[in-house]
């Protein structure tokens, strides 16, 4: 068991600025990029509509952006940053950092070619399926979108790789794909962002490239789902988000794991419930 103490660390700041924090280096960095849907974000879901009944016109969130940082994400740079921020390629095997990166299909060729730009010779693609569509619109029209997809990147070496063990001592194969799996109530993860990435699908992602005590950089991190991944798996990760109300958000509710249990609490008491609390007599 790894005992030496993590840092779990959200800065509302832009990546560029990296410096100023004195963060170490990455094992690996993770990140979910602005897929560049624009105004046309909502386009395929019932959210476009009011109640999603389009007898009952548009909402408000027709013709809107996810976010405003949204056309202003520089993929390029993006690229340079993260080739700075992970940990230098190591002489041993199996030990090397790498990097992934949530996009469109539409954007893979272009992250992959970018990659290699700066540094990131190799790569491999994975591939994520879902048992529904957000593309609800589009149901009766057209086969539906029920994927998402991310690229592995790295330089030369092959990325730590760490797969269950049988009991023989041999790794199970991992495949190339992942079901989607969803956060549970259990969970108790709160809903901050549009895009928001299930912690499940993040924590395997994150037991697979790296080992307990390394650092994971989240360079975009939106609701903060990738920091508390790390939080649950004890592993150092920093973050970086622009936008203040995520920030603001991901700092209290999604780092704050006992947030929503905190909630139901006080909601109860609202309703002039007596919570476990109040009949302990706990504060």
């Amino acid at each position: 068991m790894y005992e030496k103490k993590i840092k779990i660390e959200i800065y509302n700041d832009h990546f560029q600025n990296r410096k100023k924090y004195n963060i170490p280096k990455a094992q690996l960095v993770i990140a979910d990029i602005p897929y560049n849907l624009g105004n046309n974000a909502y386009a395929s879901s019932t959210k476009w509509y009011n109640d999603g009944d389009n007898s009952k016109g548009e909402s408000k969130l027709a013709g809107k952006q996810f976010f405003n940082s949204d056309n202003n994400f520089n993929l390029a740079e993006y690229m340079h940053f993260c080739s700075r921020l992970l940990k230098p390629e190591p002489k041993e095997t199996n030990s090397a950092p790498a990097m992934i990166v949530f996009c469109a299909f539409e954007q893979m060729h272009e992250v992959i070619e970018q990659g290699k730009k700066h540094g990131f010779n190799k790569n491999y693609p994975i591939f994520f399926i879902k048992n529904y569509s957000a593309q609800t619109l589009k149901a009766n029209m057209r086969i539906v979108g029920a994927m998402e997809y991310a690229v592995v990147l790295y330089r030369e070496k092959l990325p730590k790789f760490r797969n269950e063990k049988k009991p023989d001592g041999s790794g199970t194969m991992v495949f190339n794909w992942f079901e989607w799996e969803r956060d549970k109530v259990e969970d108790n993860v709160p809903k901050i962002h549009p895009t928001q990435k299930p912690i499940r699908v993040l924590k395997r992602l994150i037991e697979i490239f790296t080992d307990e005590g390394d650092v994971v950089i989240d360079p975009v991190a939106g609701s903060g789902t990738t920091l508390r991944a790390c939080m649950e798996l004890n592993r150092s990760c920093y973050g970086f988000e622009i936008d203040k109300n995520f920030y603001k958000e991901a700092k209290e509710k999604m780092l704050n794991i006992n947030y929503e249990f905190e909630k139901q609490q006080e909601e109860a008491r609202e309703r002039g419930q007596q919570s476990i609390f109040d009949l302990l007599g706990v504060e």
